[in-house]
């Protein structure tokens, strides 16, 4: 095995499932309307795309920023449990070159991870509904810990005994690098103390990155 792990955001770094969460999003709305006599409006993946990135209660607190904390948990906790059987079921739209690119990678002997700031089961939905379970050996949500992005990675590196000084990566003790879309991402790498890819043609512009995509392709170039 290659002496680095490979971190992937999910949202916006491997695929885009924007236009499904918001049809499951509105199903569960829909329904709920009635019962707490309230009417929501209605989402579209450009919402979606909008906070993708961030966590559950981040989300909340953006498309529901004057509703009660409890109407406003039970709505994200209904959102939440239905959209992961419905992205199961409907996936979402890989980005281009993610299949090619990703089985190249693991051929090469790269170990490859994902680090999301997603709720429980939704990396697994992702994995089954495009059927790539077989290319990643660790996986981290938000919804495990419930911890900043950056924290999970510490976690994750823990778990598979990462050292943070390239100088001293071994096939036994690898470096990890995350790659991801946006500013949060950017932010995840810096505190847990590696290197961060600027996945260009995701959903956000971060202030700096070691290496930037163009495609994911690009990433064949950079780990040889």
């Amino acid at each position: 095995m290659k002496d680095t792990i490979l971190l992937f955001d999910l949202d916006g770094t491997l695929w885009d499932s924007s236009d499904n969460v918001a049809d499951s999003w509105n199903i569960v709305l829909r329904e709920k309307e009635p019962e707490l006599g309230i009417s929501f409006p209605v989402m579209t993946g450009a919402i979606v795309r909008s906070v993708m990135g961030r966590t559950m209660y981040e989300i909340g607190m953006i498309l529901m920023p004057d509703g009660a904390q409890d109407v406003r948990d039970e709505i994200l906790d209904a959102c939440a449990t239905f959209e992961v059987g419905y992205i199961r079921e409907h996936g979402g739209v890989l980005m281009e070159g993610c299949r090619e690119t990703l089985e190249e990678l693991s051929r090469r002997g790269y170990r490859l991870g994902i680090v999301s700031n997603c709720q429980t089961g939704y990396i697994d939905a992702f994995l089954e509904s495009m059927d790539l379970r077989d290319l990643f050996f660790a996986t981290m949500e938000w919804g495990e810990t419930e911890l900043p992005k950056g924290e999970n990675i510490k976690i994750l590196m823990k778990r598979h005994n990462c050292v943070f000084d390239r100088a001293l990566a071994t096939k036994e003790t690898p470096r990890a690098v995350y790659i991801g879309d946006t500013q949060g991402d950017c932010d995840a790498a810096d505190l847990a103390g590696i290197p961060f890819i600027h996945a260009a043609y995701g959903f956000g512009v971060p202030s700096h990155c070691d290496a930037a995509l163009s495609r994911m392709s690009d990433l064949l170039t950079l780990f040889p």
